[in-house]
């Protein structure tokens, strides 16, 4: 499905979107190593069984990624321009590697742009939760959208 247009967004609508995805130690090594990040945290089993999780945390740069990511194909796929900005960003529990995470999202605003009068604005929040409908990540994202082509 291709994402929606500027003008097909409506402060309010929600989006409980389809795809999950099962996460996994391979994908916590290798992001981390991707992005240079040495943690133990993330990386160290050993070190990871003293701590108060008993294992690894997922990256939280990468629950981040994949919760925008899972929201693409319903909202922006194909329609946005750029991402403006992403504030207000939590991780009020952990992910760890056998977590499955879903991803909600819901329109806060909507405005013209000022400066391109064929684009607008869109304040998306997004909820990451795992498979116990535990929020682990929470973002407000701002996306310069296309708006619907003249027809």
């Amino acid at each position: 499905m291709a994402g929606l247009y500027f003008d097909q967004f409506e402060v309010g609508q929600s989006f409980d979107h389809e795809i999950r995805r099962t996460v996994t130690d391979m994908d916590n090594m290798m992001f981390s190593s991707l992005t240079y990040n040495p943690a133990a945290i993330h990386i160290d089993h050993d070190y990871c069984s003293r701590t108060e999780f008993g294992r690894p945390l997922m990256n939280s740069i990468f629950t981040l990624g994949l919760v925008i990511g899972l929201s693409v194909q319903d909202t922006t796929l194909g329609t946005t321009i750029a991402n403006l900005g992403m504030t207000d960003t939590t991780f009020p529990k952990p992910v760890f590697a056998g977590d499955t995470i879903r991803s909600r999202t819901t329109v806060l605003e909507k405005r013209e742009s000022k400066s391109r009068p064929n684009q607008g604005i869109i304040l998306f929040e997004h909820l990451g939760l795992n498979q116990r409908d535990e929020i682990v990540c929470r973002t407000l994202r701002s996306a310069l959208m296309m708006k619907e082509p003249a027809a």
